[in-house]
């Protein structure tokens, strides 16, 4: 892995050398837009709707438009005067009890790998926010954009997360919230019932991700000329009458389910062109 960013945790008179790191990597499918008749590239052109122009990458600034239409447009220099700091410094705020931390803040995750000579400070670090349990609430400089963090450990490091600022969360504004809605004992009970059936422990490495590998079985089969695989036809559930007979009937499905062997995962092949499929 390369590493994003180069700097320093921040904490009282401590300062912990660090390399950050992207910690994610999506493993979707990417499509180029073609030309159906011969598989030819389509590409785009950079043209100014004033004059027409084909304009160099190189040649683009950053323009913002004002309510009025007027567009202001800013320059490297423009930016450089900006007052942010750029001391490659991420700045500890606080530090504050994990469950206080609301997931929807998160933005992007990076890991923290310390510096040859940070290694004891950062594992000290690690520790005392495992034995407290608590988050660093912390200040970052990313490519000039001053971003809100949150550090935590995890395992053996440090995590990073990226999060959105206050005023960028969305208040849900939805119409049910002012209704008074009634929920009868009942069917509280019944979904209380379902949920402890289907109880169990977060391992997302058992689960895949079945349109990724369908799509590989697609390509593969595209590539060599051969059939293609038919979309399975969707059980049909039955007419549900209200919400009593839905739970009801999900409770039997999770019991009939939970006393039934788990099925055995099929093992992954590849395809000629690398991708596994199932």
């Amino acid at each position: 892995m390369r590493p994003v960013w180069r700097g320093a945790i921040s904490f009282g008179l401590v300062t912990i050398a660090v390399r950050m790191f992207g910690s994610t990597e999506e493993h979707d499918f990417r499509f180029h837009q073609v030309h159906p008749e011969d598989g030819g590239r389509i590409r785009y052109k950079r043209v100014c709707e004033i004059c027409g122009n084909e304009i160099e990458y190189r040649d683009i600034a950053k323009g913002y438009e004002l309510d009025d239409g007027r567009v202001v447009i800013l320059t490297d220099e423009d930016f450089a005067k900006l007052p942010v700091s750029t001391d490659k410094s991420i700045q500890v705020l606080e530090f504050v009890p994990t469950q206080e931390v609301d997931p929807i803040f998160f933005q992007k995750t990076y890991y923290l790998e310390p510096d040859k000579t940070a290694g004891r400070p950062y594992v000290l670090l690690r520790q005392a926010l495992e034995d407290t349990d608590r988050h660093a609430v912390v200040k970052i400089t990313i490519r000039q954009r001053e971003s809100l963090g949150i550090l935590r450990a995890r395992d053996d490091v440090l995590v990073l997360h990226t999060i959105f600022w206050p005023d960028e969360i969305r208040k849900p504004d939805f119409g049910f919230l002012d209704q008074d809605i009634e929920v009868r004992s009942q069917e509280l009970k019944m979904a209380t019932s379902l949920i402890d059936n289907m109880a169990g422990s977060f391992r997302p490495e058992q689960f895949t991700d079945e349109y990724r590998d369908a799509m590989a079985e697609l390509v593969a089969a595209k590539a060599e000329g051969a059939e293609l695989p038919e979309r399975p036809e969707e059980e049909d559930q039955g007419d549900v009458i209200d919400l009593m007979t839905a739970l009801e009937r999900s409770v039997e499905q999770s019991r009939a389910a939970g006393e039934q062997p788990p099925a055995k995962k099929k093992p992954a092949s590849k395809s000629k062109s690398g991708k596994r499929t199932a």
